[in-house]
Order: structure tokens, then sequence, then C-alpha cells
């Protein structure tokens, strides 16, 4: 492969998109590796019962392929997934992957120009531009809770669930009350005997306005295009408004937070359960949650709600710090995911040898998300500070393989080797970012958007018509630019 082929790592829509914009503009010479056996990343991973996107799917959806035949305006992962695999075929994607083909390290060959890929298998793979495409919420985490070896009964992460276990009329544990475990608890509670969930903090709850679309509404997107792109433009407007609330201007948060405490009253009679049920931070400080069948859910009989904390796993349950143990046969985490552990195991090696890993120590950080000074020609997507707290991150995705394009065609140039962001652009750009995000709610407590330092490693501070505009035009001065040797 030669100077300007592409390495692209990853099948979720971050990869599958920065090939098809490489494709669309004329580049074929890129070659996407995937450790799977299909593409789809998170959207093939997560197959929990209720899986789901909290992002309408008009909006969470390519933009240039609008898919007219949604089931439902909040679809479900069955219905993504498939998306994604029908934009794989309809772009002829499926002869640059290389399925079943793990990625484990890469190095930067400074005499070359060129990245060196190496994978679980064995194999080697060079080209010029490395695009790790990996994602945030792509790494489950295992809580550290003692005992959880000595547990006899059926226990999986819901990322990894277990479709075999037996739910029906079972004590079930779940630890964790997040993105995913809103979704599946309710599936959950109508199959167990006894379901505790076990809450740490309480997410903010908000009424899900989803509908199922009929063959007319599909009819009328197909054939007029514009009835379903008006839909998206109010999704887009309506989801820069809440950015707009979270990050300039707190007291429209309060509109948000005064509509998730109706709702409780709606669901919740008891009051003590509300109360548990009630969070105790600012709006939008941890991920707002859209749900309608969550609360109802835990209101019912079969449903107790603990917010003791967990001091261990016992071979027959859960124990509590007041000694109690909560007896289960089954116990999902739905614990989430490593999102500030940027390219997870991945071992990148830059100029000089110098590990990616040594670069982030204190959290990770890039120019616009993608460029890492001192390490060539790497451009991650869906990277540092690119993560939204309302929107659809497949906009940002766009945006991302735009620039990634327009480096592939400067690098392009027989003069050029490889390109480098300067140390100084990226410094400046990061105290901008920290600056404006340590004003932000997501700064207010603790949440997988921050690191353990207060850091913010995840979010980006602004609206998305912000990032669209910074990002539109490649600024070759942003850059060291090295001929070859």
């Amino acid at each position: 492969m030669g100077k300007t082929s592409v390495l692209i790592v990853g099948t979720g829509f971050g990869g599958v998109g920065t090939a098809i914009e490489l494709k669309r503009a004329g580049f074929d010479d890129f070659t996407i590796l995937e450790s799977a056996d299909e593409p789809g990343g998170v959207w093939r991973e997560n197959t929990y019962p209720g899986a789901g996107c909290d992002i309408p799917s008009p909006l969470y959806s390519f933009s240039y392929e609008p898919n007219p035949d949604w089931p439902k305006r909040f679809s479900l992962q069955p219905a993504i997934h498939e998306y994604l695999k029908r934009v794989v075929r309809r772009y002829g994607l499926e002869p640059h992957i290389r399925f079943g083909t793990r990625v484990t390290g890469a190095s930067f060959d400074e005499e070359r120009g060129l990245w060196r890929v190496e994978t679980a298998g064995g194999e080697t793979f060079e080209g010029g531009v490395f695009v790790p495409a990996v994602g945030q919420l792509s790494r489950p985490v295992q809580p550290d809770i003692p005992g959880q070896e000595t547990f006899q009964g059926t226990s999986f992460h819901s990322a990894r669930w277990d479709h075999g276990a037996d739910l029906r009329g079972k004590k079930v544990a779940v630890i964790g009350t997040g993105a995913s475990a809103i979704q599946f608890v309710p599936e959950l509670q109508r199959q167990a005997g006894e379901l505790t969930v076990f809450q740490r903090t309480a997410p903010y709850i908000m009424a899900k306005r989803d509908t199922s679309y009929r063959r007319w509404q599909q009819r009328l997107f197909r054939h007029l295009p514009a009835t379903q792109l008006l839909g998206r433009l109010r999704i887009f407007l309506l989801a820069e408004y809440a950015t707009y609330a979270m990050t300039k201007h707190p007291l429209l948060a309060k509109v948000f937070e005064l509509r998730t405490a109706q709702l409780r009253r709606r669901h919740i009679k008891d009051r003590t359960l509300r109360e548990k049920l009630t969070p105790d931070y600012p709006l939008g400080c941890k991920r707002i949650l859209f749900t309608n069948e969550y609360l109802p859910a835990l209101a019912q009989h079969n449903v107790a709600v603990e917010t003791r904390r967990i001091s261990a796993i016992t071979p027959s349950g859960v124990l509590t710090e007041d000694g109690v143990e909560h007896e289960a046969d089954v116990i999902v985490y739905g614990t989430g995911f490593a999102a500030t552990d940027f390219l997870g195991e991945l071992k990148v090696e830059g100029l000089g040898g110098r590990a990616l890993s040594d670069a982030w120590k204190g959290g990770a950080r890039a120019y616009l998300g993608m460029t890492v000074p001192g390490f060539p020609n790497l451009f991650c997507v869906y990277g540092p500070n690119t993560n939204l707290g309302a929107g659809s991150i497949i906009y940002m995705i766009e945006r991302q393989a735009r620039y990634i394009r327009q480096a592939v065609e400067h690098l392009s140039r027989p003069e050029v080797s490889y390109m480098d962001v300067v140390p100084e652009v990226e410094q400046r750009y990061d105290e901008e970012v920290q600056r404006r995000l340590g004003r932000s709610v997501w700064a207010a407590c603790a949440s997988w958007y921050r690191q353990e330092n207060g850091r913010v490693s995840t979010n980006w501070p602004g609206l998305v018509t912000e990032y669209d505009r910074r990002t539109k035009t490649l600024d070759l001065g942003d850059y060291r630019t090295a001929g070859p040797r």
C-alpha cells in the first residue's frame, strides 16, 4: 500500500462514514480492519432486550443516505444494524473490509512515512493514513466489586447479553441505571419473578415521543424526501437548543428539569420511591435518558429499587453496606463503557516510538478531536471531546470524515510524506475546549463524561454547527508537513 492508502479500524458508523467519504471523492485505496465477522460496531454488539437509540432515526442516519423505511421514530437495534449493513452494501465497501481481523497495535515509520498496523492473527498492514474509528462506547466496564467470581448463578454485562439465560420467574439483580439499563429493565420486569435494581445515582428521565411509522408515511418519505428532511431539521434544532441550555444558559435547562419532575409524579405514586428516583445534581451533568417504560416498570409490585451501596457479590446474591444480602439467580451488569479510555488496549506509537498512552496521561486530547502532535497522519474518529450531550454523533462523524478526506487529498501530493499537527495549535485548542467545558454543566458532577482528575475528555463544548464550521476546511497552517526522504 502507498503513502495515500488509508487503514481504518472498525465498521461502526465512524469507520463506514469515513470510508464512504473517501469513496465518494474517488479514493479507493483504503482497507477497513474489523475484528467481527460483519459490520455494525456497537449496533452489532449490543443486542440486549429493548436496545435502541435515544436519537430519532431521521437524524441518527447519514445525511446523504436517508432511510424512508425506518419502522419507528426511535428505531431499535435490529433496524439500525440493518441500515448500517445496507449502507455498506450500497456503497460497495465489502471488498475493502477484512473481517475477523483484530488490530492490536500500530507504529509510525518516519523514514517511509507509513503506519505499520499489527493484528492478533500475526498479519501486518501498512498504509500512509491511520484512522482508528473504535468509538467511545464500545468497551464494556465490569465494576470492581469484591466476590464477583464467587457468584453461583448466571451473570453477564448488558453489552454481552446471554440470550440463553432463563429469566422467567427468577430473582434478577440489575447493577446500574444508565442508558442501557433503562431500556432492558422494563423487559426484565415482565419476565422476572423479583427484580432488584441497584441504583447509585438517579438519572434524569424524559419522555420519548416515539411513534411507529405507517406505510403511507414511509411512501411519503420515499417519494417526497423533503418531508423526512423537515422532520430531521426539526430534531436537529431541538438538539441544538438543548445543547445551548446546557452550555450557555442554565436557566433554560430548568424547563427540562420541571418536565422530568412532572414525569416522576405521573408514574411514581409512592413518595419514598419517588424520592429515590429524584436526581440530586444539575440536569445534563450526567446523560439525560429518554424512555416511556422505565418509570412505570419501577412502580410494579415485583420491582425494588435499592440505593444502598454494594459492598460485595456473594455466591447467592448481592450484599449491601447495611449487611443485607439480596438473593439473586441472575445478575445483569448495566455498568456502561470505558468512555474516557480512548482506543482501549490498542497500542499506538508515533514519532520516536512515543506511546500514545504516554501522550494521553492525564486525559485524552486531540486537535478538533482527531489529530495528536507527534502522531503524523493519524486521525481519530469520534475521538476526544467530540461526544454530544444532545444531538446525533453521526453529524459529527460526517464532519470528521470530510476533514480526513481533505487530509488524504493533501497527502496525495508527491512532495508530501506526512503531516503532523503543530503542538502549540493543539495546546491552544485544548485549553479553549477545557475552559469552556469548565463552565458547562458537564463539569458539575462525577459522570462518564469526566475522568477522575476532573477533566472532561469526552464532550464537545459547543453547538454542532460550530464544529461544522471549524472542520469545514483543512488549514495547512495547523500542521507541520514533511517531504519524502
